[in-house]
This record gives C-alpha cells, sequence and structure tokens, in this order.
C-alpha cells in the first residue's frame, strides 16, 4: 500500500505522544467559536503508567458554559444542512473524510494516533494500531458521494397526478457527543462524523483521562478543512456536561459509557438522548466440541476477556462453557493464554476506573456465593508504577456453579471494567434454558457470543435472546467493533448504533414527510 506524505506533525498538533511528560505537559484548550480558549481552572491528569502528572486539562466550569450555549444556538433546528439546504455540505464532508482517511493511513498519522491513544489508555500496540485503522476505513467508507447518500429519502405516489409523500432524513440541530475512554478514537470519531455528515452542529466531550485524543482529532478535523463553526470541543467534569446537555437549546446528546451514566441522562434529557452503554456480555460455548478449533476457541475467550484489560464495554463477562469442551481441556489452555500476558507489553496494563480495592472487594462477595471459586488470577499485579488511583490487576476467572447464579444475579452480573469474568459450565438441555434465563434476565444486552457450528443450537439460542451485536459460530467472539456492521445494544428504545449506514442515519437523523400537491388541473371528469 502507498503511504501519503503529510505535513509535519507540529504543523497540526501542539504536542507529540512521547513528549508529553512531568517537565514538558501537554496543554489542553477548549474550541469555541473557531477559537482555542484557556480556562480559568486547569485539572492535572496523571499518567496511567508512572503517576506523574503529564496533562494540564482545562477544568471547565459551570459559569463558563455561556458561549457554548450561545455558539450552539446560533444552530437552528433545522441545522447546519439538511437535504434541501446547503446541500453542497454533504460533498465538503465527503472530501474532508478522505483527507481524514488519507492522514490516518499515512505512517506518520497512524503512529501518532497509536502512541498517542497507548499514553493515555495502555493497551497493547496491536490494539492501538486497530483503532486508527478501523477509523481511517469508516472515513474511507464515507468518502466521496457517501455522505450523501447518507440522507436519501423515499417518494410515494399520491392520489392524484402531482401529490407525492417525500420522505426526508433531517437533522437534529445543536447535539452533544459524549465519549469513553476506552476506545478514545474509533468511538469518538465515528460518532462525531456521523452527526456531522447529517448536518448536526456538534459539542463534544471525552472522558477526562483521554480528552486529549478527542483534542488531537479536532485539530486534524479543522486542518482537513471542517468549519471552524460546525463544532465544539469542552474539557469538563461529568457534572458540568450535564448542566450543559439539559439546557434547551440541546436537541440531542449520544453518549457512549456506563450504564449508571446513561440511565441518569436519558432522565435528565427527558429522553431527548440515546445510549451505548456497557453491559454483562456473555458467551456461550456449545455441546458440538471440535478438538482442532480448541487452540482458537481458547485464543478468542482470552482476547475476548482480557484484552486492553478487560475495558471494552463488550468484553466478555460471563463464559458459560460446555463440558465437552471442558473435558478437552478448554479452562486449562485458558488459564496458561492469560499466564503470558505482561505489564511490559501492555497485555495488560492499568485499570482506569476500578482501584485495586474495589476489584478485591468484588471478588471477595462472589466467593461467599456457595461452590464459587478463583479459576486463575486473583492477585495484584507487582513490580510496577501504576498510581494507585488506578487498579493493577491479574487477568482473572471466577468460577460460580450454573445454578448459583440466579439466586445471586445482580451481584454475579455486576460489571466490572477490568480483567475480570465469571465462569460456568453447563450440559444438559434443562441447564440450557436455565443459562438463557439468566441472559435475559440482566439488564443491558450490548453482545454475545455463540461458540457452535451447528444450525439448530445457533436458531436455539439466537432465536430466545436479544443481544444486538451477537457473533454466531465457532469463530465467535463478543469483542471486535469494525466498521462493516452495526454495532450497538438491543432490548432497549433508546439503543444507539455506531459505524454503519444505519446506525447513522438512526442516530443522527429524523424522519421528516413533505406531502407535495402542485396539479393545476381540474380532477373533475
Amino acid at each position: 500500500m502507498n503511504r501519503v506524505r503529510t505535513p509535519r506533525l507540529n504543523d497540526i498538533f501542539p504536542w507529540q505522544p512521547d513528549e508529553i511528560s512531568e517537565p514538558k505537559p501537554a496543554h489542553l484548550m477548549n474550541f469555541i467559536d473557531g477559537k482555542w480558549l484557556e480556562a480559568k481552572r486547569y485539572r492535572e491528569v496523571v499518567d496511567p503508567m508512572s503517576g506523574e502528572p503529564f496533562i494540564q486539562m482545562p477544568d471547565t466550569n459551570e459559569k463558563e458554559l455561556a458561549p457554548f450555549i450561545q455558539s450552539l444556538a446560533k444552530c437552528p433546528k433545522y441545522g447546519l444542512h439538511n437535504p434541501i439546504m446547503n446541500v453542497e455540505r454533504y460533498l465538503m464532508y465527503g472530501e474532508i473524510s478522505k483527507r481524514l482517511a488519507d492522514f490516518l493511513r499515512s505512517s506518520e498519522g497512524e503512529n501518532y494516533f497509536t502512541r498517542l491513544i497507548q499514553r493515555v489508555m495502555p493497551k497493547d500496540t496491536e490494539q492501538c494500531r486497530s483503532e486508527v485503522t478501523v477509523t481511517a476505513t469508516f472515513l474511507e467508507n464515507f468518502s466521496g458521494d457517501q455522505v450523501r447518500f447518507l440522507a436519501k429519502g423515499q417518494t410515494t405516489p399520491g392520489n392524484h397526478l402531482g401529490e407525492e409523500a417525500i420522505d426526508y432524513r433531517w437533522p437534529h440541530g445543536p447535539v452533544a457527543v459524549i465519549t469513553p475512554f476506552n476506545f478514545p478514537l474509533e468511538i469518538m470519531a465515528l460518532q462525531t462524523m456521523g452527526a456531522l455528515y447529517m448536518g448536526n452542529k456538534v459539542v463534544l466531550k471525552q472522558a477526562t483521562i483521554t480528552s486529549i485524543v478527542a483534542e488531537a482529532f479536532v485539530r486534524l478535523l479543522l486542518h482537513c478543512g471542517m468549519p471552524a463553526q460546525d463544532l465544539l470541543l469542552i474539557h469538563c467534569s461529568g457534572q458540568v456536561m450535564e448542566k450543559l446537555v439539559t439546557n434547551p437549546v440541546i436537541q440531542f446528546t449520544q453518549f457512549t459509557g456506563s450504564s449508571s451514566v446513561a440511565e441518569r441522562l436519558l432522565e435528565l434529557t427527558k429522553g431527548k438522548c440515546r445510549i451505548e452503554d456497557a453491559g454483562f456480555d456473555w458467551k456461550i460455548v456449545g455441546p458440538n466440541a471440535i478438538p482442532s478449533m480448541i487452540d482458537l476457541v481458547a485464543t478468542q475467550c482470552d482476547r475476548d476477556a482480557y484484552a486492553a484489560s478487560g475495558q471494552k464495554c463488550s468484553a466478555q463477562s460471563l463464559l458459560a462453557v460446555h463440558e465437552n469442551w471442558v473435558k478437552l481441556g478448554l479452562l486449562v489452555k485458558l488459564a496458561k493464554l492469560t499466564a503470558k500476558r505482561s505489564l511490559r507489553e501492555l497485555t495488560i496494563g492499568p485499570v482506569l476506573t476500578w482501584t485495586n480495592e474495589l476489584i478485591e472487594e468484588h471478588i471477595d462477595k462472589l466467593l461467599r456465593i456457595r461452590g464459587t471459586k478463583i479459576q486463575f488470577g486473583g492477585k495484584r499485579l507487582r513490580r510496577h508504577l501504576i498510581p494507585s488511583c488506578y487498579g493493577s490487576f491479574e487477568p482473572t476467572a471466577v468460577f460460580i456453579p450454573l445454578k448459583s447464579i440466579l439466586p445471586n444475579i445482580d451481584l454475579v452480573t455486576t460489571e466490572v471494567f477490568g480483567p475480570l469474568q465469571v465462569i460456568t459450565t453447563w450440559e444438559s438441555e434443562d441447564d440450557l434454558k436455565l443459562l438463557l434465563n439468566i441472559c435475559n434476565f440482566m439488564k443491558h444486552h450490548l453482545t454475545a457470543g455463540v461458540v457452535d457450528n451447528d444450525p439448530d443450537f445457533l436458531n436455539n439460542v439466537l432465536g430466545q435472546t436479544v443481544n444486538g451485536t451477537t457473533y454466531a459460530g465457532i469463530r465467535a467472539r463478543t469483542t471486535g467493533a469494525p466498521q462493516w456492521h452495526f454495532f450497538g445494544p438491543c432490548g432497549h428504545p433508546a439503543a444507539a448504533g455506531i459505524g454503519t449506514i444505519e446506525a447513522i442515519r438512526n442516530t443522527w437523523s429524523l424522519n421528516r414527510t413533505i406531502i407535495k400537491d402542485t396539479t393545476t388541473l381540474s380532477r373533475n371528469k
């Protein structure tokens, strides 16, 4: 593949990933009405690997929200463009997408964002680079004419000549995008671009620890030709952002993150919100064990549970293995694979939202359930500089007997956003019925995996479950959100999607129908 020459990185970004340190911290700024602005107060973000302060982030307060609200108010409810106004902007964003993709495909651009992600969300290089690759492919998918195709409508013939109903995809107007720390480029870029494509004006807020990635992407957007009035960037706490999104000027909010915050935002915004929240994602390994596939299945189970230290909304939280696979040694192989994960290679790393104390407290509660035991792991990492405000824990699995799960369902299905999963085993048809009951008793339904190649077994499980993104077959996984298929939860009327044409249209636009009747001819015979 030919690599694209890019301008000097210093011309786009005011900081370089490997130069950021306590003596030379990255200094972030808010972006409003085409200007990079200081905040009255700043907060220090500490390096997850060393504990040293290395980023100065604006700690924007409620009294500083007025300029954001005023800027958003300049965007009408009918958006910055729509199918019958400023239509040339669809093509403009197709060209911007191409330029963004070209930059991310270049060696300089790919390495810049790979390393920047790794500095603030420590995970192995393959995981970080994959974010950049997925984002670049998404942007290529929506280059050229593809943005205007997002706004494609349809017509219905009327009752007589000159009458027709025309369905349009209409923007919300001023919107908010709130994105998490675990995929600081991919989720943020895909949702932000989807909003811009459909004609919305965006105010973007990224999770504090990874907010520098959002600012870097905004700076790149501007470099690639985005009009400066199309987007605002705010660095602030969640509490301050709540004040902003509940202002009447914001017509719609898309939130990706924890389930508790998602439910709170739905209440605060009175339903003017779409959510892609976390969940307790399950994988059922079926009865039709294939000896030649055991290494592949074990490797995928390891990745699903522990890649990015388990800090994925799609991470495998419950692994239910049929006894046929247990007899083949699947759980033994899984334990051996997890033992190979290393802090040096960042195949295990800091846990950014759960401390060691919280993880240990949860494990202790699980161990009080009858028949429960530590399957593997269960200890803190040693010999590191990870600060105590973050977790540092071995890949861990807790075995809980299947019949003990449902009586303790709320405890067992508490999502730990870290390297911890629950393992159980099953064998009979009654066990499977109980297992499916457990899956459907869960409150959130993002991803799931059904590992088997028997179509009858697959259809039995798939037909009785609801998870929005479900992988099925011997290679089934729970993680992996590429740009080529829909990714999002099901089982909730406010569920948002990401990545595909349908996800963008359903999340970032509404249907508007205009009924035209232009005939001047008499309809009397």
